[in-house]
């Protein structure tokens, strides 16, 4: 705060040693206060006036007035105050343009023929975001399909989250799809069949006191933390061993929520967190100027020349017990003609916790905060990746949304590899530090797989993936 009372001091002080002129030294100190009194009466009068003529409701001037007083209103709230909201799906960008085919076009017609390449199993062990917490209110129950699987997550009386499989082991019908939520149980809409949220076990059956002891669907390890609802998934049936740490500063309030991202993406779950470990692509994809654009083939424009970012980054991954993390710090400046634009600055400590969350805390000169980013397979080949941002009170919403808006245009650099790209087993690596990270990060990552961990399996083999 000190440093803002001194900015405005200072430019108090110019402002009246611009209006001091010689002549108005020789003038005595009385006359020159009653110089200025005047002057401000004169201003504050005409300006009422202004505003009066404006508040005439007979005058044309108080209509455009009004529609243009309305547009700000309108666009500034949007600005100054309301999170971001940014949403690209499959085919709305990451792929190069035709002027023959539009881009949903394109994105089918490249994930037919992009060749897959020798990719681990798709669906690795960890805990995954199914939605956020704001998506589901008490009461509220939502369909889910991701991992394979087809869920019913619900919100019960008491505000607790639970997760069940969706379909009824009645006859069928999708308990999530015109299911009620009475008390902590989801009732089916086809015949009123209860199913309690802890355990899944059918409790009512509105025609018959008997309930079969085989009456009941699976209930999922589940947890609600930071603002996501995580699904617990294992391929072998184990229990959670670890779980997401809680961030205490959105917990207790001193971070607020500022908006999110979403993109969906065509590759594998595990090329995505390479990039924390792939220092080299920094300067590759991620150098340009934002202004630059997505496109990776039109980025280097000499027209942005003068403006580029400044990357430096390594990547760690911790020792047991906290082996499924790994950290990467990253430094990022703006540079203008050489020179560093220091609000820009962020110093980043991001945590890749398991195969799918991230946190990304940052401090900047508008203070902390950090991105939340849940990526969960919608499909063996299909991703959904979710940034959100939560930041201290010293940082505006202005601030914060330019920050969120800054990392997915960064992340849609990316889209464009991930998009078509195959995934090479076996890389060819050379002898440097660079590729040897990359190796030591997938050596990491392998122990999210697990034996029976499903791999995809083509058409022509089954028709189950």
């Amino acid at each position: 705060m000190n440093i803002f009372r001194t900015i405005l001091c200072a430019l108090f002080i110019v402002a009246v040693s611009a209006s001091i002129t010689d002549k108005l030294l020789q003038i005595p100190l009385f006359e020159v206060g009653e110089i200025w009194v005047t002057a401000v009466t004169k201003v504050h009068a005409r300006l009422w006036n202004y505003v009066i003529s404006l508040l005439d409701v007979t005058s044309l001037y108080f209509y455009i007035f009004l529609g243009v007083f309305g547009i700000l209103g309108f666009f500034g709230k949007k600005l100054l105050f309301d999170p971001l909201d940014r949403v690209r799906l499959l085919g709305d960008i990451g792929y190069q343009a035709d002027g023959k085919w539009g881009m949903k076009e394109i994105a089918n017609s490249v994930r037919r023929r992009r060749l897959v390449g020798e990719i681990p199993p798709v669906y690795p062990n960890g805990w995954f975001g199914l939605t956020e917490s704001f998506r589901i209110k008490k009461g509220e129950s939502k369909n889910i399909c991701v991992l394979g699987l087809n869920l019913a997550v619900f919100r019960d009386d008491k505000g607790e989250a639970h997760v069940l499989d969706a379909y009824c082991p009645h006859m069928g019908a999708n308990l999530s799809v015109g299911g009620r939520v009475v008390g902590d149980c989801l009732e089916c809409p086809f015949h009123g069949w209860r199913f309690r949220g802890d355990d899944g076990k059918c409790i009512y059956i509105p025609y018959t006191d008997k309930i079969p002891d085989m009456a009941k669907v699976k209930s999922w390890p589940s947890m609600e933390i930071n603002g996501w609802i995580y699904l617990w998934h294992h391929a072998e049936g184990i229990d959670p061993n670890w779980t997401p740490p809680e961030l205490e500063e959105i917990t207790n309030g001193n971070w607020t929520y500022r908006g999110r991202t979403e993109h969906i993406l065509n590759c594998h779950i595990e090329e995505v967190p390479e990039n924390g470990a792939d220092v080299v692509h920094l300067r590759q994809v991620h150098e340009p100027c934002i202004a630059a654009g997505i496109d990776l083939s039109k980025m280097w424009n000499i027209l942005w020349s003068f403006s580029h970012h400044a990357w430096s980054a390594s990547w760690e991954p911790n020792a047991a017990p906290e082996e499924h993390i790994g950290n990467l710090k990253l430094t990022h400046s703006m540079k203008f003609f050489g020179r560093s634009l220091v609000p820009l600055d962020l110093n980043v400590f991001a945590r890749q916790i398991g195969p799918g969350i991230v946190y990304l805390e940052f401090s900047s000169l508008f203070g902390k905060g950090v991105f939340i980013q849940s990526l969960t397979p919608l499909e063996p080949m299909v991703q959904r990746l979710v940034h959100n941002i939560y930041v201290s009170w010293t940082c505006p919403t202005f601030v914060a949304k330019f920050l969120m808006l800054g990392e997915a245009i960064q992340v849609e650099r990316d889209v464009m590899i991930w998009n078509n790209k195959k995934y090479v087993g076996k890389p060819l690596f050379v002898k440097s530090k660079e590729d040897s990270l990359i190796s030591r990060h997938r050596r990491w990552y392998s122990q999210f797989y697990s034996e029976n961990s499903p791999t995809l399996k083509f058409q022509k083999e089954t028709m189950d993936w």
